[in-house]
């Protein structure tokens, strides 16, 4: 059994096909293949089903899979402390949350261990996030969520259980041009939004799915793309939008927007991790720190 099968079979399992595996290691389809072949013969027993829609773990293959990341993390740390270097935990962060409230959290870490290397990994997308924890190519991951499950914001959690603590509260305002026909009134209800506009990115947004639990299907849903473009919109009077207050402070503080008095509930500051990797060197500090 070698590092570099593990490496490999947790490519496959991740990936589901030899070709994503391979595309992701930067290795031939017939070296993936052949590496998984060796640690199966190694091991005698049968880790993937091989199917015409892909590679599914055997029920010795996810046995298998909970040992890999626990060699493979025990091998990476043996490299750091015979070499005498510090781990790097592999924080990621949607990018929202990477500009805004992350810095926060690595103050707090360097006050309590100034020598503990973090590297932040912003990302666009929730679910590269969560399989990069799944995978363990991130130590954790900060995202919004709400309610008492991972994903009740309106998203799917991984197949792999993840462990979660709820940090800071993330408030949300219903903004709009000063002029809006709603400015002043309150309180506003959700039906009294039917047929406005809402500003909106992609689907997946964290803020487009708030929108969809708190005012419903009445809003017409308008693309225009990212936190800066929705409030750069409804200044311009393009529409409504539904965004962090940390986004809009500054509009509604000069008057560029107006809050709309719809009661908005916060979402929350969500961090994930692997409750088997809590023992990874430094891994306890970072949810100290963020949780301080």
């Amino acid at each position: 059994m070698e590092l570099r099968q593990l490496r490999t079979f947790e490519a496959v399992v991740r990936g589901g096909t030899v070709t994503d595996a391979a595309n992701e290691l930067g290795l031939a389809p017939s070296t993936v293949s052949e590496q998984i072949r060796a640690l199966e013969r190694s091991l005698g027993v049968p880790l993937f089903e091989r199917t015409a829609r892909g590679m599914r773990p055997t029920g010795a293959g996810e046995r298998m899979l909970l040992w890999a990341r626990r060699l493979l993390d025990a091998a990476e740390q043996a490299r750091c402390e015979v070499a005498g270097r510090p781990r790097v935990l592999r924080l990621g962060a949607l990018e929202t949350i990477a500009a805004t409230l992350v810095p926060r959290v690595l103050a707090r870490l360097a006050e309590r261990r100034p020598g503990l290397a973090v590297e932040v990994a912003p990302a666009v997308s929730r679910d590269d996030l969560l399989s990069g924890v799944a995978g363990g190519r991130l130590e954790a991951a900060l995202l919004l969520d709400t309610g008492e499950a991972l994903g009740d914001l309106g998203f799917p959690p991984p197949a792999e259980p993840l462990t979660f603590l709820d940090l800071d509260p993330v408030p949300l305002a219903l903004v709009a041009a000063p002029g809006h026909r709603l400015a002043g009134r309150s309180p506003v209800s959700p039906g009294d939004l039917a047929g406005e506009r809402l500003l909106v990115n992609v689907p997946a947004c964290s803020f487009w799915m708030a929108a969809d639990r708190i005012l419903g299907p009445g809003p017409e849903r308008v693309r225009a793309g990212g936190v800066a473009v929705m409030r750069a919109w409804a200044e311009r009077g393009l529409g409504i939008a539904l965004l962090p207050e940390f986004a809009v402070a500054e509009a509604l503080r000069s008057g560029a927007l107006t809050r709309l008095g719809l009661a908005v509930p916060d979402l929350r500051l969500r961090l994930v991790w692997r409750g088997d990797r809590e023992d990874l060197p430094g891994l306890r500090d970072v949810l100290y720190a963020a949780a301080a």
